[in-house]
């Protein structure tokens, strides 16, 4: 996987700068041009996992426009190919041709476009267009528009004249065979995003990375919910090791799906001490029951866990589950004495290990009720 961690900006005079060198064998990925972008670390709320899809899109002859929210790196097999040529492992559509043999190029507004239902509503902070293994015939341009349109839209109404799209990213060059990152402002809440290839050409992989707002009347009507899952607009914050694999994915839904698709750190070594991880609900809530499981993590599971809350960003930290022993690929579920209102909770493992998935149910108080509404309506203005 990549090394260089240096973001440069695309050539905007020469549209061949910005190509890769050809494969010429072993690693593909050795001369990748990868991108240390700081809103990684956020949710990406177009994985499939969130229940994101791409919905349309008006041209993948090449390569199909659901690879673009593939969770795994793209992968190149350049013995591989089929009836249409090259087959790559993202979304690649025909090249463009213009209107006859005087005007061979397509015109300054042509581009392909496809369509991507975000897996939950929310602020997009940064967006990365990865065209890994597209060294020259990725889009030379790119843009990128969202919208926001409530319940389950299809793409003839998300095309309809009414609908206003907002541009986030006018067109702008980008690099083949590299990261292409977009930070983004604004405090707008989307459901739906549009990437757009100038004129034509392949992008590997699409990520969206934000923050959820979720809808406070949806929680509402739910009653009892999980307060710190993804989908409801917990939040991982911050944790002492990420070695293995993201803490963030201890708040995915479902259930994990196999070792890596929860939190697994490095082995600890250093006694006395101990690995945690902290998350920030969407808003002040009132827990009742707490589920941990270790699903698939069978020699590597934590042996021991705690859980502690505080109310705001700077309140105390009070136990919500003493330190217990932990079983290796099993659910356990703690229903509590006295719900617990908080606003951020810290699970501890000790001495180390991995943890798959954690649920807090609950409600939301008064009051978080209350903020998560203003927040929301804050976000469609």
């Amino acid at each position: 996987m990549p090394t260089d961690k240096i973001q440069t900006e695309p050539d905007s005079t020469d549209p061949h700068a910005n190509d890769a060198a050809p494969y010429g064998g072993g690693d593909p990925y050795a001369d990748y041009r990868a991108g240390d972008f700081p809103f990684t670390e956020l949710v990406d709320l177009a994985d499939r996992r969130l229940g994101a899809g791409v919905i349309a899109a008006n041209d993948e002859f090449f390569a199909e426009r659901e690879n673009l929210l593939i969770r795994e790196p793209a992968v190149f097999d350049p013995e591989r190919f089929g009836h249409k040529g090259k087959i790559m492992d993202g979304w690649e559509t025909r090249r463009r041709r213009g209107t006859d043999a005087e005007h061979p190029f397509p015109a300054p507004e042509d581009h392909d476009w496809a369509i991507v239902r975000l897996g939950t509503p929310g602020i997009i902070r940064g967006i990365v267009v990865d065209t890994a293994h597209f060294r020259g015939n990725y889009a030379q341009r790119v843009s990128v528009q969202a919208t926001a349109v409530e319940g389950a839209p299809g793409p003839e109404e998300l095309l309809a004249d009414d609908v206003k799209w907002e541009e986030l990213v006018s067109q702008t060059p980008v690099r083949g065979h590299a990261a292409n990152g977009f930070e983004i402002t604004g405090g707008r809440r989307y459901t739906h995003l549009r990437i757009c290839q100038h004129p034509d050409g392949g992008i590997a992989r699409l990520r969206v990375h934000g923050e959820v707002v979720p809808d406070p009347a949806w929680l509402a009507a739910l009653g009892t919910i999980d307060l710190i899952s993804i989908l409801n607009g917990g939040t991982y914050e911050d944790a002492s090791d990420r070695f293995y694999s993201s803490p963030a994915q201890i708040i995915l839904p479902g259930t994990s799906r196999k070792m890596d698709d929860g939190w697994e750190n490095r082995r600890r070594r250093v006694r006395d001490t101990n690995d945690w991880v902290r998350f920030r609900l969407p808003a002040q809530g009132a827990v009742r029951a707490v589920e941990i499981d270790t699903a698939y993590l069978k020699g590597n599971a934590a042996g021991w866990i705690s859980l502690h809350g505080r109310d705001g960003e700077s309140g105390d930290w009070s136990e919500i589950i003493p330190r217990t022993r932990l079983q290796p690929d099993t659910l356990h579920r703690f229903v509590l004495d006295t719900e617990a209102v908080v606003t951020h909770v810290r699970l501890d493992t000790y001495p180390d290990g991995g943890v798959a998935r954690m649920r807090l149910h609950g409600s939301l108080t008064e009051a978080g009720a209350a903020e998560l509404a203003g927040r929301y309506e804050e976000s469609a203005a």
